[in-house]
């Protein structure tokens, strides 16, 4: 498919161009394919199927996986990988390197919560979007540390930075790059927690980890893309004694987004620390005037104030944990904090009239000049007007309400900034270590490529600085290539490499350069932001990287590494002088407090106190491109290891795999680079044992005979047999290398031959199988029979035992009854007896003694 630019530049990339041109060849029909269709809301997509007839015209035709068929052109299908490259852990070790491939192992690695893997020397880490506790736990942490696991892990790579310092005495650095959202910090934290795990002991590493808290409540703030952003760069060296131990750290910082302060965009919010410092514990609040955080207009300018599942008090507890275990004391804490509700107050700041603007009446000036501990008479005569000096005289000017708010708001930053400086200085110190360093490891966690719907003065720095750092990349790439063809023996002259240098010259080249057009311009008195993208289109119109907006004359593109992007100039200006004005800098001069004096020391780069003068300040461009020059140094001065984090999806969302936003970022992270540079050298590289054995089964059966030969004789045969040309391949010491496409006719045949064998061996193992199944259920059948007939014996047996035994239970019993009914019956017999015999006697002797008393009685009556 071809495809235009909106910009205009020519694509990069192509899917039968760079990817393709001589993808389809040697490949057959039914051989797997990727085609380039459409979706259902008319965006293009990827979509595998089987190859079919390809036409004369250019064309052919895919039977999709879901059976439907199409027509397409050549130029927009590529071959597929065959099933067994499935899930591989390195990139490049795919047979076929286009990006439906990339995309498709990425997303089968992401489902399976696989979320590293490997381009080359490259590490790239999709975040999931959730926890993963069987990625981090302890019992991970111990297997790469007894270098047991190789899979693609952050683990990795911080492990071997740390043992190629220790092993061979040079210093490491681990740059960590992606756009918002794609994990860089919760990346840097991990790597910063294995280091300390390798190397702790010493108490040092938890003060490291303790710096993570501070800097993310100061510079991470809340984005439409994601809840913890960082709007600054850092680079962190950590140092080791000659022991591999942790003895201290250096912190840098770049560019950090001032504007953030005082503007946010809807649904997002300002730095942490302000919405921390809100939702403190209310002797803290009522203590430095502090109301909700819904009071103020430099928190409420995104509509949104909390996030969900954040508690603000709860991390601000955590913050001032960490800044008294690096040093910083509850009164120089408080101080801070001072500031920072100072800042707020000066933003609820209002002004009326119109030409000659008055501060409003309301309690948010006196606040925040006691705040900042200036008089409240000068710092509103500083925000209401502005002193001229002419000469010897000074002329007062007063101030319409826009230059008295963008005063007010350049404060703010510049207060902000200044304070933010003073933080990561106080940090080093902390850090800091007499001891002698023996090397160090640098974890750069630095903002990705951006390119928005409108691109201002930032977008430029972060842009050229990761044009820096892809160059970087680039060189890194090369030299690893280099290595490999000089250890191989392989000839090298002819294959080219690419690089940026046109683009970096655009932006960066003097005097004839986008920055140096922007610094000229920034000294003239009267210059204007659409009079420098008049000098920018009349001095860089030609250059082939650079192109004109024919709607809108304060636009430009710029076509960078990762795509064409727009820039409007507006405010470039002012962003790149980032002057505060004299009334509001000698405001800063004036306070009591000697922290604030520093502050506005920082501001102009020279020791400033009451009265004093300041040395000419520097641009913006200039500072940044000074610190960019000293870090590309630093990291040339080092072995790099690189980390690319990728954002799968713009919700957020757990397990959501979005092609296009991957792609893009794979892009803008040099991922895809890896892929080009790989592409332009021998991609495709095997041992010549694995090639020999992978490919050999393929060759006539008398071409077979040559197996007993040498693996690198055995490759050489099996080339000659394909017919792959001289120029397309070369022989090194181990491993035999091939250009791009070479291999499509092997895989095609040996995938074919490998279906083939599974399908003889499919009808074999069935008939094997079914017949083993017969024999076994006939012998279970006869086995059971017997089984149950004995069991049914042994059943009959013990119901006649148990009739036998009833029955003599049965009569025993009867006999039992019947006995003791007898003897019951004999004992009644003969107690009934007697008692007759009882009554018998009784009556005899009645009737005795009767007639003896009758004849006594008639005795006496005859006497």
């Amino acid at each position: 498919m071809s495809r235009t630019s909106k910009s205009g530049f020519a694509p990069q990339e192509r899917a039968g161009g760079a990817w393709g041109a001589d993808a389809l060849e040697g490949l057959g029909r039914n051989s797997r394919v990727w085609v380039q269709t459409q979706d259902s809301d008319g965006n293009d997509e990827w979509s595998s199927g089987a190859l079919g007839v390809s036409n004369v015209s250019g064309t052919c035709s895919v039977t999709l996986d879901n059976g439907k068929t199409l027509t397409a052109p050549t130029s927009s299908v590529v071959p597929a990988n065959p099933s067994i490259m499935k899930n591989v852990e390195d990139l490049t070790q795919l047979t076929y390197l286009n990006e439906p491939s990339i995309l498709d192992d990425l997303n089968t690695r992401y489902n399976q919560d696989l979320i590293y893997t490997r381009a080359g020397p490259v590490l790239i880490a999709v975040n999931p979007f959730k926890k993963l506790p069987s990625a981090y736990g302890q019992e991970i942490l111990q297997r790469y540390r007894d270098s047991t696991c190789t899979q693609p892990h952050v683990f990795l790579v911080a492990d071997r930075a740390f043992n190629t310092m220790r092993q061979d005495g040079v210093n490491q650095s681990m740059v960590i790059s992606g756009e918002s959202g794609a994990g860089k910090t919760e990346t840097t934290k991990i790597a910063m927690q294995y280091l300390a795990t390798l190397a702790g002991g010493g108490g040092m590493e938890e003060r490291v980890l303790q710096t993570n808290p501070i800097l993310e409540a100061f510079g991470n703030a809340k984005t439409l893309r994601n809840n913890n952003s960082s709007r600054f760069g850092k680079l962190i060296d950590i140092h080791f004694d000659s022991s591999g131990r942790i003895i201290g750290a250096h912190i840098e910082t770049y560019l950090l987004e001032k504007s953030r302060v005082v503007h946010q965009a809807k649904g997002e919010r300002s730095y942490h620390v302000f919405y921390q410092l809100c939702g403190s514990a209310e002797e803290m609040t009522k203590d430095l005037g502090l109301e909700s955080a819904e009071k103020y207009r430099y928190l409420v300018n995104g509509e949104c104030v909390s996030i969900p599942g954040i508690d603000d008090a709860k991390d601000f507890q955590h913050l001032c944990k960490s800044m008294l275990a690096i040093g910083i004391p509850k009164d120089d804490q408080r101080q801070v904090f001072q500031f920072l509700a100072a800042i707020l107050w000066l933003g609820n700041i209002d002004f009326t009239g119109d030409e000659a603007t008055q501060v409003a009446a309301g309690p948010a000036l006196g606040l925040a000049a006691s705040l900042l501990g200036v008089r409240e008479r000068e710092l509103k005569n500083a925000l209401i007007t502005r002193t001229i000096t002419t000469g010897k005289e000074k002329i007062v000017k007063p101030l319409n309400q826009v230059q008295a708010g963008e005063g007010r708001d350049a404060l703010a930053k510049c207060i902000y900034s200044s304070l933010f400086d003073w933080l990561v200085d106080r940090i080093n110190a902390s850090l800091a270590d007499n001891r002698k360093c023996s090397s160090s490891i640098s974890i750069l966690d630095i903002y990705g490529f951006e390119s928005f719907q409108n691109n201002s003065f930032e977008q430029l720095c972060i842009n050229y600085a990761n044009e820096r750092l892809q160059q970087l990349f680039n060189q890194h790439l090369f030299k690893l290539e280099q290595d490999e063809y000089t250890a191989e023996e392989i000839d090298w002259t002819e294959v080219k490499f690419e690089d940026n240098k046109a683009c970096l010259d655009l932006i960066e080249q003097r005097p004839a350069g986008i920055l140096s057009i922007l610094d000229e311009q920034c000294i003239m008195p009267k210059a204007t932001d659409a009079l420098l993208a008049e000098k920018l289109i009349f001095a860089l119109e030609e250059h082939p990287r650079f192109r004109r907006e024919a709607k809108d004359p304060m636009v430009f593109h710029v076509n960078h590494y990762a795509g064409p992007v727009n820039y409007n100039t507006s405010n470039w200006l002012e962003k790149n002088r980032d002057v505060l004005q004299a009334d509001l800098l000698q405001v800063m001069v004036s306070s009591k407090y000697e922290q604030m004096q520093d502050c506005a020391a920082r501001l102009t780069g020279s020791d400033v106190k009451p009265g004093g003068k300041s040395k000419t300040k520097l641009s913006v461009s200039q500072r940044f491109k000074g610190q960019l020059q000293t870090l590309v140094k630093r990291l040339n001065d080092t072995s790099p290891h690189f980390v690319r984090c990728i954002k799968p999806n713009a919700q957020l969302a757990p397990s959501s795999f979005d092609p296009k936003l991957i792609l893009q970022q794979l892009r803008c992270c040099g991922v895809l680079e890896v892929v080009r540079i790989s592409r332009q050298g021998y991609p495709t590289r095997y041992p010549h044992s694995v090639f020999s054995e992978r490919y050999s089964f393929l060759l006539p059966p008398e071409m077979q005979a040559h197996q007993k030969a040498s693996s690198a004789q055995m490759c050489l045969v099996i080339i000659k047999h394909f017919a792959i040309q001289d120029k397309m391949f070369q022989m090194g010491r181990t491993k035999i290398f091939l250009r791009a496409g070479q291999i499509g006719q092997m895989e095609d045949l040996r995938a074919r031959y490998i279906r083939s064998a599974v399908l003889i061996q499919k009808i074999v193992r069935g008939y094997v199988a079914r017949r083993r199944f017969r024999r076994l259920r006939n012998a279970v059948i006869r086995t059971q029979a017997i089984y149950w007939g004995e069991r049914a014996r042994r059943e009959y047996e013990q119901l006649l035992r148990q009739h036998y035994a009833s029955m003599r239970i049965a009569a025993t019993w009867k006999m039992y009854r019947a006995r003791r009914w007898f003897v019951r019956a004999v004992a009644a017999a003969t107690t009934m007896e007697m008692a007759v015999r009882r009554w018998l006697v009784r009556c005899r002797c009645a009737r005795r003694l009767s007639d003896r008393l009758k004849r006594q009685e008639a005795v006496q009556r005859k006497q």
